[in-house]
């Protein structure tokens, strides 16, 4: 119990399960005591997962161009169409990753890349068709609502239509990318090119409604305030809400209350080498209490991650007594946010342990957060030392390959 009743009230209600407001997620987010606040958000992964398992993906991020119309100001990856850094990776490069991956036990890939002025709706088919054929048994877990619209306003369609034609050509899954800030005001402030947050909601709305489920993000750090941190997790329920109501969703996954958001990923704005610059404005307890009021916000929404890459391996274990039943991915490959300057890395077996350190049980997952493998115990770790976060890297000194054969930017 705190000192305050209504408080108290709040987080009894929301560890119960009840709703609460986002009046009254800003409340706890601003004024709820440490611990209390924890306690509540881990009551709820216990209700949610009695069994204490906290899961872990292999996966690879390949980036297929780091040209970009768009600009953002935090981004650091991007390079602007004609500059002599910009790169394109030919689709044998692609599949080549793609290969490495499976090798080391990936199960899904993450292809992502800057909004390309040439890339339409056709290179996305080609390019997620290449790889189901070559490697059938990748999910693909890829791009966002903002490449999806570029690619439609490059091929003149509809969202609808630049969705279907994606999804008919391989896309699993897509991702919560380009999500940053939602409300107005920070978006506007950070990427004032790229559409607005309510624009990223349709498009996840319309993917939601053609039988692709999706993951959920936020950037937070970049001099937004709490209130409009609370506004961007808000939006997003709302849209969830209507995805729960209508039965949108692709093959149902271990949980209840799951529907088209999957999971909810928060992380820090990363300040090196990009315009925006500064330093994040999200401190460690910060983000370790978002991440708290965010389990007890999202009712709907099954599974809560936590972003180590941006935060570090103490903080991510942290998190794991905060409400988080996910710790994300072993990255083979990472470069967009590790170029704004995330210089953590982790290998499966510290990753593992991580997990077991916390007195929870490791699980491998696939993309829909199946167990794969449970790890009860340490007899039953793997033990591929070659598994490692960015195995291969343009972003951090001994990443792996050197001279990646690229195409000159168009």
């Amino acid at each position: 119990m705190t000192v305050n009743a209504e408080i108290d009230s709040i987080l009894q209600r929301a560890a119960d399960g009840g709703r609460i407001t986002p009046e009254e997620a800003l409340l706890l987010y601003t004024d709820a005591p440490f611990h209390a606040l924890g306690e509540a958000a881990d009551a709820v992964r216990r209700r949610r997962y009695p069994d204490g398992i906290v899961t872990y993906l292999i996966d690879r991020n390949i980036n297929y161009t780091n040209v970009c119309v768009t600009a953002c100001k935090f981004c650091a990856f991007f390079r602007a169409p004609k500059h002599k850094e910009g790169w394109s990776h030919p689709m044998e490069e692609i599949l080549h990753r793609c290969g490495e991956a499976v090798d080391l036990g990936a199960t899904q890939v993450m292809l992502q890349g800057g909004h390309h002025p040439d890339y339409g709706i056709e290179y996305y088919e080609n390019l997620f068709s290449s790889v189901k054929q070559a490697y059938p048994e990748l999910v693909i877990h890829s791009i966002g609502p903002s490449e999806i619209l570029h690619m439609a306003k490059v091929s003149g369609t509809s969202i609808e239509e630049a969705v279907l034609r994606i999804k008919a050509a391989g896309l699993d899954s897509i991702a919560g990318a380009g999500a940053e800030m939602l409300p107005e005001r920070p978006r506007k402030a950070i990427a004032p090119l790229k559409e607005s947050g309510a624009r990223w909601l349709e498009v996840m709305a319309i993917a939601h409604r053609n039988g692709l489920s999706s993951t959920a993000t936020m950037m937070m750090g970049t001099g937004e305030t709490n209130a409009e941190r609370i506004e961007h997790i808000r939006m997003i329920r709302d849209v969830q809400d209507l995805a729960v109501a209508n039965g949108y969703q692709d093959t149902p996954v271990e949980a209840e209350g799951t529907g088209g958001f999957r999971s909810f990923i928060p992380w820090t704005y990363q300040p090196e080498n990009n315009h925006l610059k500064g330093r994040t404005q999200a401190t460690n307890m910060e983000y370790l209490r978002f991440v708290a009021m965010s389990r007890l916000f999202f009712d709907n929404v099954a599974h809560l991650q936590a972003s180590w890459l941006t935060t570090g391996k103490d903080v991510g274990q942290l998190s794991l007594h905060m409400g988080v039943d996910d710790l994300g991915s072993i990255m083979l490959e990472e470069n967009v946010i590790s170029s704004a300057g995330a210089k953590h890395r982790s290998n499966l077996l510290e990753l593992i342990s991580m997990i077991r350190t916390a007195d929870r049980i490791p699980a491998q997952r696939d993309t829909l957060y199946r167990h794969l493998a449970v790890h009860r115990t340490e007899a039953d770790d793997p033990t591929d030392e070659r598994v490692m976060s960015h195995f291969s890297s343009i972003a951090i000194a001994g990443g792996g390959r050197k001279n990646l054969p690229l195409v000159e930017a168009s």
